[in-house]
This record gives structure tokens, C-alpha cells and sequence, in this order.
């Protein structure tokens, strides 16, 4: 199988895209691949379409689309598809407390949102899809977490019934992601100005990547997927109390426990994955228990060593730290280029 696929020329749909990381992927392609045919932002949210259209006009980038749609409508979606030769599955509701109070509404999104995309990329010409999760999705104790495992397993089992079509079905995991809306560090940066963080608990540990790294890791899946990957990238933690230091050092830090469906530490690899889970250097990658390639040709393109039986990968456990510098250094180049922490 050839995994060099440049974007150039391709036609390339973004599900969820006014979203942080929908947005940084469209700014990466086309940085990146000029030649891209077209480029479609698909979402519900018509004012951040009419934003977005403001930061990438038509006139000067004559690939975007903007296109109103939700991915509770497999009719609309498989209008948008026609034509689309990739598409970037970044739609879901994806806050924790809102889904505990919202159950039905986030299976609605996140589950059937999820086989809508699935059978609208099957009855159109798409020949890629990669769908991004969350580290939430292993082992889950809350509901976003749950429908994220379920959209995880729909999207790998999508491989078992494509037939003759040529079209893969992947997933990107990943942790928190530095700056998106609605994450931690613009909410300490707002809260910072009253002089007092809450933190949940002072032992909690969470995963980092940056925007454009996570957009990095769905350009990887495009490029390389052969098929019912989840792919994992080998990324930082950090310390929530550090993390609060870094924003505002002279701030007070007030414990207010952990809400509902939220975890101590976070996993993107269990033990039970270990199994089927290989180390691709950059990233890992937990294979489906059949595959529907072969295998041994699979370890020897990506030269892919076996993790250990019961290897799993936690926030808690994890062997790359961020500390306070670190944070501050990253939330300079990734989140607010004016940020200063002096003054708090």
C-alpha cells in the first residue's frame, strides 16, 4: 500500500470544523498545500462559519467551503460528501458535565453522529476517514467518554463492511488539548484575575498536546492509515497544580473536588490494549484484534514493535513531564503570545 498521500489536488471535508482544532487544520492545509481542491468547513454553528469566512475568505483562498450542517442529518451529510475525496470527523459534544445532564442529546451526536458519517462516506467516493477521539474513551467512567469508546469501535468496524470500496476508516486519540475552547488553561487564565484558582485536586495529572501537533497527528493518519488503527501520540503531562503556578504563581489555589465523570489520571492506552497495541516511534497504534490487512507486511512498513502484555499508558504513570516553566514557555507559543505571569 502507498502511505505518501499529499493534499494537493484533494478534496478534503472537516466535520466539527469552526471547531479549535477543525480551525487549525484548515490554517495548516493551506499553509501547507496550496494546491488543495477544496476544502469544506461543515458545522451547525453559522455565526463561527461566518467568522471563520472572515479569516479565510473565498476570494483569497478559493478551496474553502462553508457549509451549515449537523452530523445528526445523514442526508446532509451525504450531500456535503459528494465529491470528497477525505474526511476529518472533529464533530461531538465533548464537555463532561454537560453530557451527564444531557445524556441522549450526546448519543444522539456523538454515536449516531458518528454512523452518519460512516454510512455517508460508504454511499459517496470518500477514500479516507479519520475520526478524532479522546483519552477519555479508555476505560470510561463518564458518558463522554463512553460514546467516544462507542464512535471509536463504530468508525474500526466501518473497515469490516466497506467491501470493494476503497475507503479506511481511522481514529486519532489524544489528551487535553493546550487552548482549545472550553479546556482548563483559557479557564485559569480567566479565573487567574480574581486571585484564585479551583483546582479539583491537587493530585490530578493530565496529557498535553498542543493545537498544531494534534492537527499533525490527523495529517499522519491520512497519510498512513491502512485501515482500524487508533492511533496514539507519545506526548507530555503535566501537574494540574502546576499548571495553575504557571498562569498565576501569586494566585490561591482552592481544592473543590472533582466533578462528576472526571478521573484522577487519564489513559489513552489500556492494559487490555496492550495486546494489539505497537510502537510506531512517533506514535502507538492499537490495531483491531482482526485486522483487515496483513499484519506481518503492517510491522514491517512501520518497523511496529509489540509493547509489552499489560503495558498501559496513563497521565499518572507517564515518563515525560511538563513542569511550571514548561507550561509557561508553551502557553507563550501556543495559546496567548502576549501572555505574562509576572503580575500574578
Amino acid at each position: 500500500m502507498n502511505e505518501c498521500l499529499s493534499l494537493d489536488g484533494k478534496r478534503i471535508l472537516i466535520t466539527g470544523g469552526t471547531g479549535s482544532l477543525g480551525t487549525k487544520l484548515v490554517e495548516v492545509i493551506l499553509d501547507r498545500y496550496p494546491g488543495v481542491k477544496r476544502l469544506v468547513v461543515f458545522s451547525r454553528d453559522e455565526q463561527k462559519q461566518y467568522q471563520m469566512s472572515q479569516r479565510f475568505p473565498n476570494s483569497r483562498h478559493p478551496a474553502m467551503r462553508y457549509f451549515v450542517g449537523d452530523v445528526r442529518d445523514v442526508d446532509r451529510l451525504k450531500t456535503a460528501f459528494q465529491g470528497i475525496d477525505i474526511v476529518i470527523h472533529a464533530a461531538a459534544m465533548k464537555h463532561v458535565h454537560i453530557a451527564e445532564y444531557n445524556p441522549i442529546e450526546c448519543v444522539k451526536t456523538n454515536v449516531m453522529g458518528a454512523e452518519n458519517v460512516i454510512n455517508a462516506a460508504l454511499a459517496t467516493e470518500v477514500t479516507r476517514v479519520v475520526a478524532l477521539s479522546t483519552d477519555k474513551a479508555a476505560a470510561p467512567i463518564n458518558l463522554y467518554g463512553a460514546t467516544k469508546l462507542t464512535s471509536d469501535k463504530l468508525f474500526i468496524a466501518a473497515n469490516n463492511i466497506r467491501g470493494s470500496r476503497d475507503c479506511r476508516f481511522s481514529v486519532v486519540r489524544y489528551g487535553n488539548v493546550m487552548g482549545s475552547n472550553g479546556s482548563v488553561i483559557p479557564f485559569f487564565l480567566h479565573k487567574r484575575q480574581e486571585g484564585v484558582l479551583p483546582i479539583t485536586d491537587p493530585t490530578m495529572t493530565r496529557f498535553n498536546i498542543s493545537l498544531l501537533d494534534g492537527a499533525e497527528m490527523v495529517l499522519y493518519a491520512i497519510a498512513h492509515a491502512w485501515g482500524g488503527e487508533v492511533f496514539v501520540p507519545k506526548i507530555p503531562s503535566f501537574h494540574l497544580p502546576d499548571l495553575a503556578t504557571a498562569v498565576a504563581p501569586h494566585a490561591r489555589q482552592e481544592i473543590v473536588g472533582i466533578r462528576p465523570g472526571e478521573k484522577i489520571h487519564e489513559e489513552m492506552i489500556t492494559a487490555s490494549d496492550s495486546f494489539t497495541t505497537y510502537d510506531l516511534d512517533d506514535y502507538f497504534s492499537i490495531l483491531p484484534q482482526a485486522t483487515t490487512f496483513d499484519l506481518p507486511a503492517y510491522i514491517d512498513r512501520f518497523r511496529a514493535k509489540p509493547v509489552p502484555p499489560g503495558f498501559h499508558y496513563s497521565s499518572g504513570t507517564n515518563t515525560s513531564w511538563l513542569g511550571v516553566d514548561d507550561l509557561r514557555s508553551m502557553i507563550k507559543t501556543h495559546v496567548d503570545k502576549n501572555f505574562s505571569w509576572e503580575s500574578y
